[in-house]
């Protein structure tokens, strides 16, 4: 199936009445784990990788793979860029070939955020390319540094999607990055209304934690993209320790295995609840 751009599968999401998971990846196993695991659902998934994790995960090598991945998969696949931090890495990633972009600038004052998103959305045009962007503060800790949430405003919300051309917008109604201490208690009557403003897809960040009656609540307020980032990496450190603690002495290939079965079955378990049958 061919790479394809994640307008093309949230769309497709709403009029199924369903999510689409963005599954964040930093190697190849969790690359090959996260395509086995789609295949087997014969469900289109989004591939990302955030900027502040290129530290451990080089773009160069990353991008290339994630690329191969989708083109060669047997469903289609978005690869995205998450929470891009300056405007150079989201040339860079559209030159690579990735089909939706976030420049987050979401702890910048109004104003500024619309200006950048502005510039991306412009930018994204010329190569075909989605655009995500964020309003309100999603808490913890993924890009710009541990900060509190902070709800995103409908009047706002509003404004930001007319005067930027977005395509999708990630919404904070007290949802976090990362492990949440306790069951997060979100508003979905913040959602609701947002929702109910707005023509384009919503997205939901900070998946990890989150029950599935609540991504079933969010999906039905018009969520379309739901990120799993902090579960996929636990999942594969969880595979990896297993096996280790479980042997004598590693066998490089079994480990690897193990990895990508990891990350399958976390991939898997999401896509059955994003699925909403």
């Amino acid at each position: 199936m061919p790479l394809v751009s994640m307008k093309q599968l949230l769309d497709l999401a709403e009029r199924e009445d369903r999510a689409v998971g963005a599954f964040s990846v930093g190697n190849m196993e969790m690359v090959y784990g996260a395509v086995e695991a789609a295949e087997s659902m014969d469900t289109p998934i989004i591939l990302q990788i955030a900027e502040k994790r290129l530290s451990c995960s080089p773009f160069a090598l990353m991008a290339p793979m994630m690329i191969s991945a989708a083109k060669h998969s047997k469903v289609d696949i978005a690869v995205h860029l998450d929470h891009g931090i300056t405007l150079p890495m989201v040339r860079e990633a559209l030159n690579y070939g990735f089909t939706s972009v976030m420049l987050d600038a979401s702890l910048r004052p109004f104003e500024e955020n619309v200006a950048m998103t502005k510039q991306v959305v412009a930018l994204a045009k010329e190569f075909g390319a989605t655009v995500e962007a964020e309003l309100g503060v999603v808490g913890g800790n993924e890009g710009n540094g541990d900060h509190r949430s902070l709800c995103t405003e409908p009047d706002d919300a509003e404004r930001f999607a007319a005067e930027t051309g977005i395509d999708a917008l990630a919404v904070a109604i007290g949802n976090a990055h990362g492990h949440y201490p306790a069951l997060p208690a979100l508003r979905f009557d913040v959602l609701e209304e947002i929702n109910s403003r707005l023509s384009i897809p919503l997205v939901l960040h900070g998946g990890t934690g989150i029950t599935p009656e609540m991504f079933r609540k969010a999906i039905h307020r018009g969520v379309r993209k739901i990120n799993i980032a902090t579960a996929n990496f636990d999942a594969l450190a969880a595979a990896a320790k297993e096996y280790c603690s479980g042997v004598s002495e590693a066998d490089y290939f079994i480990l690897t295995k193990q990895m990508r079965g990891g990350i399958y079955e976390n991939v898997r378990y999401y896509i059955s609840i994003f699925n909403n049958r």
